[in-house]
């Protein structure tokens, strides 16, 4: 049986795409998980979100062999993180969002807890001002579905101290992540490269150029890209991925960031991708 890792308690508030993901990865690791949502209808989604999750993992074989998944407890309390030896925010792309959510958990939470928001390129510096300790924030950027893509982009801020650095990188190796750090900037690099290349992928289909299929079989087939950039743009969601190019849009002022008028109307019909079952394609009941 395979040793488990000791000392980590968890707290993850959002419990969507991400954070669902998220907390699948750190309980098929043995590690117990308070998730916060804002009322207790989300909380019950996001148990029943997670459970298909681990099942997933368990069934791809990714999940550490012969060890019992952690204790999951949910919460409508930002309170309920005051135990935890990490916190993990992972609520929508939205800068004051995220400030609201960093705030209560920083003033929950014990001095020396890294608090860690997962975002797709807000910067660091820019959320540091809303928590107590900004030595104690730093950023992950984790890809869709965690606990399959085992590297994470790690953005320290001007302000994070050596102390949570380590301690973050210390639980994403017992998560089996393998972290790269980058400088704190709008959209780090991940997004930086990927969330314009989906806008131009968009635009292209909104111009009648070509379908989405055939854009992400000819980026599949002739560039190499795994699974095309609009699949990955409805595995992302398309709201986040608006609201993030939106974000790195202000913060940059590159057109190839303004997001394209395909991605922005299928956000206001709804097409979502996977999680409200169609975006770019269409996706059944067990895709969800």
């Amino acid at each position: 049986m395979t040793e488990e890792p000791t000392g980590h308690r968890v707290a993850l508030v959002g419990g969507g795409v991400m954070g669902s993901g998220i907390a699948a990865l750190v309980l098929g690791h043995g590690i117990p998980v308070v998730l916060v949502e804002t009322d207790e209808a989300r909380c019950a989604d996001a148990r029943g979100r997670i459970a298909h999750q681990l099942r997933h993992a368990q069934l791809m074989g990714v999940l550490p062999p012969g060890r019992a998944p952690g204790e999951l407890a949910t919460s409508t309390s930002t309170a309920d993180v005051a135990e935890a030896t990490a916190v993990i925010e992972a609520v929508t792309e939205s800068p004051e969002a995220k400030a609201r959510v960093l705030a209560q958990a920083s003033a929950a939470v014990r001095p020396g807890t890294p608090l860690i928001t997962n975002t797709s390129g807000i910067p660091i510096s820019e959320l540091a001002a809303s928590t107590a300790r900004p030595a104690e924030l730093l950023g992950t950027h984790f890809m869709n579905p965690p606990y399959l893509i085992d590297m994470v982009e790690v953005s320290r801020g001007p302000q994070t101290g050596d102390a949570t650095v380590e301690a973050l990188i210390a639980l994403l190796g017992d998560l089996g992540r393998r972290a790269v750090a980058v400088r704190d900037a709008p959209g780090f690099v991940t997004s930086r490269l990927l969330h314009p290349m989906i806008n131009a992928a968009a635009r292209i289909v909104g111009e009648g150029t070509a379908s989405a299929g055939a854009v992400d079989q000819l980026m599949e087939g002739c560039l190499g890209h795994p699974t095309g950039p609009l699949r990955t743009a409805d595995m992302i969601g398309l709201d986040n991925l608006v609201d993030s190019l939106a974000a790195l849009y202000e913060r940059t002022g590159a057109d190839e960031c303004k997001p394209c008028d395909l991605l922005l109307d299928k956000v206001r019909d709804g097409d979502l991708g996977r999680k409200s079952g169609r975006g770019f394609y269409g996706y059944g009941k067990d895709e969800l």
